[in-house]
């Protein structure tokens, strides 16, 4: 083969086959750089979306599903945890609150939270009324854990831990809506 008037770059003359070769690994090499630059802009941005968007949006989940959760407690018989919702009332009001009133209070309740979320008017009040409710919410996992998760876990059991994640949730909402700050580090 015969030799280029090209050195490389240890100075030794390269042959004409090896020119390509050498030639791909450099031009890949800048694609390659481009590419990885280009992913790196996408999360960036993403990372700015989320930033921005992410807190409004769990709270607006948030408040639809306590809103819907509360609408059907006011239906009567459209809601399957209006039992257990009656349930916890009276035992957490030690019986000054059972049946009917209970589950209307706790439709109104959810609602209300389902209301101020979705709003985020008197956002601070609906947070408070929820930190009120949570107790209430979790409280079957406490009181009738043998019936939720007695012989294996049941419908209602898994309804009720559930709630778990909206407990997570209502937490970031909570602490962004009294003053903490998500923010994007470059």
């Amino acid at each position: 083969m015969a030799a280029t008037a090209n050195p490389s770059s240890t100075g030794v003359a390269t042959t004409a086959a090896s020119a390509p070769a050498s030639a791909a690994r450099h031009t890949r090499r800048p694609a390659a750089e481009a590419l990885a630059l280009k992913i790196d802009i996408a999360v960036t941005a993403l990372a700015r979306f989320l930033t921005r968007w992410s807190v409004p949006a769990l709270r607006a989940a948030l408040g639809l599903v306590f809103l819907a959760f509360g609408i059907l407690k006011l239906i009567p018989g459209a809601s399957p945890a209006a039992s257990i919702a009656a349930r916890t009332v009276e035992t957490l009001t030690l019986g000054l609150v059972s049946g009917t009133t209970a589950v209307i209070v706790t439709a109104v309740l959810e609602t209300f939270i389902g209301l101020t979320l979705v709003t985020g008017r008197l956002l601070r009040v609906g947070l408070l009324a929820l930190a009120v409710a949570m107790v209430g919410i979790m409280s079957p996992i406490a009181l009738f854990a043998d019936e939720l998760f007695g012989n294996g876990m049941t419908l209602m059991g898994q309804y009720v831990l559930k709630d778990v994640v909206l407990v997570a949730g209502a937490a970031v909402v909570a602490a962004v809506a009294l003053g903490a700050r998500m923010r994007h580090e470059a």
